[in-house]
């Protein structure tokens, strides 16, 4: 995971109470374990923030108590089981009129805190993901390098793949390639799609083998310093039919345009209209399902979304996938997914390497 040094913390947590107070809230309980470890840099996996005009609480158990002494010394930690309980006494503590909370807490834990906080407990998820969305040098750079190893992994694939292998086999070789190569772990499920199977958007791999005239669907992510990558190649084991190469030129032709529309100010609406629009003109509408994208970073799926609905406004900074497909059954399905980084007139291209029709 990327170290997070007080400066970066105080800058982020800057940035959220600027929010807190444009939304007339005075306290943030943080319980997402992503919005935990980008405002504090705390990676153990149990714990709360709570984030007032003038303090910065990490409230954990004691087994994180010498962890957070070295890496996080400038938030007050707070240690004790009754999470909520402390959040709820230091709302008190510090005069809290307001206190905003995330959608990752369960109903009982609301129900809890409704009943405790004597305060005012506010619903305000999304506001630490639309900072997040924008990226720092660091994490456009942490997220380059998980870029540049899936490309060393997809070509592995492509130089190991064979027929008769399963679809399992071809997933375990990558997470064993990706893992010995510097990545820390797969941030999703690998799919793998052969055959007919690659007309399910998200086939994840089984003991089919693959056979000798399969298309062949990877889509896999893997991280670097804690952020991700996300990409998806189709290629083919051996000839396929000129209706399967049609496909695929249409799908990489929709991608390309959409990605040069990609620039700071235009939205995932937009984005999608162009992708999408090239498939429907080309006779294949009905044949893409799903959205055309969306952010990536700490998690796999983040602010912004690139579809048919979502009418926010891309930032410099952000970086989106772009991934358009075509899924026609008894012929085959073809997707391409690429990372690509928002800049102010237009984008850069995360994983640099071929998206070309490729038959092993």
């Amino acid at each position: 995971m990327m170290f997070v040094t007080d400066e970066m913390s105080l800058k982020r947590v800057g940035k959220l109470r600027r929010k807190m107070s444009e939304m007339s809230v005075d306290a943030y309980l943080v319980t997402n374990p992503s919005n935990r470890y980008y405002l504090s840099g705390f990676t153990g996996d149990d714990g709360v923030l709570l984030v007032t005009e003038n303090h910065r609480y990490l409230i954990t158990d004691s087994r994180f108590e010498e962890q957070i002494s070295h890496d996080q010394p400038s938030w007050e930690a707070i240690i004790t089981r009754n999470y909520l309980k402390t959040a709820c006494d230091l709302c008190v503590k510090n005069h809290v009129a307001a206190m905003a909370f995330e959608n990752t807490i369960s109903y009982a834990e609301y129900d809890f805190i409704d009943e405790s906080c004597e305060c005012d407990i506010v619903p305000l998820s999304g506001v630490i993901e639309d900072i997040r969305s924008v990226k720092s040098p660091e994490e456009i750079d942490a997220i380059k390098r998980a870029c540049k190893m899936s490309g060393k992994g997809y070509q592995y694939v492509l130089e190991t793949i064979r027929p008769q292998m399963t679809e399992l086999e071809v997933s375990n070789e990558l997470d064993y390639y990706m893992k010995k190569n510097g990545s820390e772990e797969r941030s999703f499920e690998t799919i793998v799609a052969s055959g007919e199977r690659t007309t399910w958007p998200h086939g994840t791999a089984t003991t089919k083998k693959i056979e000798a005239s399969d298309l062949v669907t990877l889509d896999f992510g893997y991280y670097a310093d804690g952020y991700t990558s996300d990409v998806t190649r189709t290629f083919s084991i051996g000839k396929q039919s000129d209706e399967a190469q049609k496909i695929y030129q249409i799908v990489l032709e929709a991608q390309q345009k959409t990605i040069e529309a990609v620039k700071e100010g235009v939205n995932g609406q937009e984005l999608d209209r162009i992708g999408r629009g090239y498939i429907e003109d080309a006779g294949y509408g009905k044949y893409f399902n799903h959205g055309m994208g969306h952010g990536i970073g700490l998690d796999i799926h983040e602010l912004p979304n690139v579809g048919r609905t979502y009418e926010e406004y891309m930032k410099a900074g952000q970086i989106i996938t772009i991934e358009p497909g075509i899924y026609v059954p008894g012929v085959g399905g073809v997707r391409i997914e690429d990372d690509v980084l928002v800049t102010k007139n237009g984008y850069e291209i995360l994983t640099d390497f071929s998206r070309d029709y490729t038959e092993v």
